[in-house]
């Protein structure tokens, strides 16, 4: 991509927003080098990781990097051989705990939220556990060696302090003698280049031996090393001497381990920077409040409420805009200061950053393209060096596009033909124009010319837009209007403004009849428009109140299932006890009974037995009670008849009554019929066709089409056994109401169900063929089945 564009587009001020989120400086140097990709899958990956990185920070917030440094170079000195200092080797072990805990950190939110690509980022980290633990054992977090880090080193040390504490002890002996504390500017020992030194008057220098190290700015003091402790200060200098070289013998070791692991170490370091910018990616986002675009390789670009992000959201005006579809070039006219070139920005930098894997500042829906270069010619670039005039200088930068852009590219252009005739420049204009659409490149052209109108009126694929101007307040409104061209509000301006009418009138004369038409078509389609959009606006209120009344019903609904469920369970509990109570009861009179025999030697009294009988029925559960009231109650409204739909209380099973015999009558349930005791019968619906069956006394039951009986059933879901019952039950009731065909929908699935009902339908003596449902009925998930 052009450097120039992406400064042209405002890209480089989102780079540098986006290096200031990155928290190591390894992420921000990746950051700073980050471009426009131009190939799909690639961009769809980098968006794909600021969208799981952008779920982390809203679940679990910034992830921990503290600690991480670039250790590259150091790194680079390690593997040619260098020595590395304590800073150095601290940073490595930092970088090696840090990078442990974002790995625990990566992994662990990815057991309860699956982000791919971060959790196969952080599984690549390298586990440097002995490493980082070795350097730790030597050096602390003040970057010094510690004694441990050998047993020679402590050695040293020890005798380094010891050295010290003697010559502290006479120095200061010294300094407490009367002969001595008379010639001392202050009593303390002082250290000058390593050498323990006390500070002696000038003027008692030559009644004072020893080396001078040093002398005060006025030249009062100077700082003696007294002789006496000469060979003292030598011995603690060789011993120092040995500890630097200890020193350096550890940190050659440690360095050597570094040296072991620098391909593990750089790759860490890759794969951190890497975490880093993904994360800034996440918080870029948050702070521009973007969404992740959709992306396709197809020319096509629809923007939901698109923003500047660098405009201010108080301030900025969404844009709706659409290219690619019905049109792929937008021609927008209007007023300057009216927004036009900001709409051209906006649209050339979300490209650029959905093509970067970044989030657009944009409504959830939005699509952006990747294409393989944009081109901008944006602003009045005129050189006074270069002798280019404004049209010279445009004219240049699109001679460069013209000769660079492909069929997916995106140009953008800034008033073109500007700066030069009118009448020449509009020509110009159309010619370029027609140029670059006719290759079919995505493009947005802002212009002043009204001949510009007309072609993309004309011209298929191209449409014009305007930039929204408020004539009652003589202010733009920064709104792109696409399929309005731009108006000359010129007169309704100088008007409200207040020139005569007179001149107004004049000056509407000069104007030609066909300019006079357009204006007034232009003004009766932005009314037309802003109509349209009022209906718009009231639709989409109804629509949100219809959605909270449709929450809040869904709301009401949920709350009365719950209700259902807890009464069902109440009843499901009482039930269970009353059968207990029942069960407990009968046990109770079972063993009264059993007693009773005992003690009247088998033969219990006819009268005891009722009693006994009575009491087990008082013992009955009130529900199974209130089911026989119920059933009394419906035996004593109408007596069932052939035909009728009833319960079966003893298998809780709904079937029809065929035939009655006396006491009995034989009920068809599903593909069974059998005899139950009308008591034991409940009746649900009464058969069309009872009242003709009584008079003619025949079994047999015929129904019509006014019955409404249902022509198609609904199996999906159930199993076969299930099915074929209710399939037998349909076929009945659809061959008594006459019904010559019916649906039965059982769906695709495996094909079990619908081969196991074909088979049976095969079979069924009132089936006359059957067939799978053609297009529109359903498919291979609907059989349609003939009947006799």
């Amino acid at each position: 991509m052009d450097e120039k564009i992406l400064q042209t587009l405002e890209y480089k001020k989102i780079i540098n927003k986006l290096a200031g989120f990155t928290q190591t400086s390894l992420g921000k140097e990746r950051a700073e080098m980050l471009k426009p990709v131009t190939d799909l899958e690639d961009v769809k990956r980098l968006l794909q990781a600021t969208d799981e990185a952008f779920k982390v920070d809203r679940l679990k917030g910034a992830p921990p990097f503290g600690g991480i440094v670039d250790i590259t170079m150091p790194v680079k000195r390690a593997r040619i051989g260098g020595t590395l200092n304590p800073h150095e080797l601290m940073g490595i072990s930092a970088t090696l705990s840090g990078a442990r805990r974002l790995k625990r950190y990566i992994l662990t939110i990815h057991e309860e939220e699956e982000v791919t690509l971060l959790y196969n980022l952080c599984s690549e980290l390298s586990e440097q556990k002995p490493l980082e633990n070795a350097i730790k054992l030597c050096i602390n977090e003040n970057a010094e060696v510690v004694d441990s880090a050998s047993a020679e080193l402590a050695q040293i040390r020890r005798e380094l302090r010891g050295g010290e504490v003697r010559i502290r002890e006479k120095l200061d002996a010294m300094i407490r003698s009367s002969s001595v504390s008379k010639m001392l500017q202050d009593q303390l020992i002082t250290i000058r280049g390593d050498r323990f030194v006390i500070p002696v008057k000038a003027e008692y220098r030559a009644h004072f031996g020893g080396i001078v190290h040093d002398q005060s700015g006025s030249g009062a003091t100077l700082f003696i090393e007294p002789e006496s402790i000469v060979a003292m200060n030598n011995k603690l200098r060789e011993t120092r001497l040995r500890e630097e070289r200890e020193i350096e013998v550890i940190l050659q070791k440690l360095t050597a381990l570094v040296g072991e692991q620098t391909e593990l170490l750089q790759y860490d370091c890759d794969v951190l920077s890497q975490l880093d910018f993904i994360f800034a990616k996440a918080r870029l986002a948050r702070e521009v409040k973007g969404t992740l675009p959709m992306m396709n390789d197809r020319g096509f670009m629809k923007l939901k409420k698109g923003r500047h992000p660098l405009i201010p959201l108080d301030k900025v005006v969404p844009l709706e805009a659409e290219l690619g579809n019905q049109y792929t070039s937008i021609i927008v006219t209007g007023p300057n200061t009216g927004g036009k070139t900001v709409t051209l920005k906006t649209i050339g930098l979300l490209s650029l950053m959905a093509m970067s894997g970044l989030f657009v500042p944009a409504e959830d829906g939005s699509q952006l393209c990747v294409f393989d270069a944009i081109y901008a010619d944006i602003g009045d670039e005129q050189s006074i060096e270069q002798n280019l005039s404004t049209f010279s200088s445009h004219m240049t930068n699109i001679i460069s596009i013209l000769s660079k852009m492909s069929p997916k590219s995106l140009v953008l252009l800034d008033e073109v033909g500007a700066g030069t005739d009118p009448a020449e420049g509009s020509a110009l204009a159309v010619a370029i124009l027609e140029h670059i659409h006719s290759l079919g490149c995505r493009m947005v052209a802002t212009t002043h010319y009204s001949e510009l109108k007309a072609y993309a009126y004309e011209r298929k694929g191209v449409i014009n837009a305007s930039m929204e101007f408020d004539v009652n307040t003589l202010s733009p409104t920064y709104r792109l209007l696409i399929g309005v061209p731009g108006r000359s509000n010129a007169f309704a301006i100088a008007e409200r403004l207040g020139l005569p009418g007179s001149i107004l009138d004049f000056a509407r004369g000069e104007v030609k009849e066909e300019d006079l038409r357009v204006e007034h078509m232009i003004a009766s389609l932005e009314e037309n428009r802003l109509g349209a959009e009022q209906e718009r606006e009231k639709a989409e209120k109804l629509r949100q109140e219809l959605e909270s009344l449709r929450t809040q019903h869904e709301s009401e609904l949920e709350k009365l299932e719950q209700q259902r469920d807890k009464r069902l369970e109440k009843a499901e509990a009482d039930a269970r006890n009353i059968i207990d109570k029942a069960r407990n009861e009968a046990e109770k009179i079972i063993h009264d009974l059993r007693k009773l025999a005992l003690e009247e030697g088998a033969s219990v009294k006819e009268h005891k037995l009722i009693a006994a009988r009575k009491q087990l029925d008082e013992a009955e559960p009130a529900k199974r009670k209130k089911a026989a009231a119920v059933r009394k109650a419906a035996k004593q409204v109408r007596s069932i008849e052939p035909g009728d739909e009833v319960k079966v209380y003893s298998l809780n099973q709904k079937g029809h009554v065929v035939e009655l015999s006396g006491k009995e009558a034989v009920v068809q349930l599903g593909i069974m019929k059998m005899k139950v005791a009308l008591d034991d019968l409940e009746l649900i619906q009464q058969g069309s066709a009872g009242a003709a069956v009584q008079q003619r006394t025949v079994t047999n039951l015929k129904r019509t089409r006014d019955d409404q009986t249902r022509s198609e059933l609904d199996l999906r879901g159930a199993n076969l056994e299930e099915a074929l019952m209710e399939v037998d039950r349909f076929i009945d009731e659809a061959f008594l109401s006459n019904l010559g065909q019916v649906y039965i929908i059982h769906g695709k699935g495996t094909g079990i169900l619908r081969t196991g009902i074909q088979e049976y339908l095969r079979k069924h003596k009132n089936v006359k063929s059957y067939r799978i449902g053609n297009y529109g009925e359903g498919g291979t998930g609907v059989t349609v089945a003939e009947l006799k």
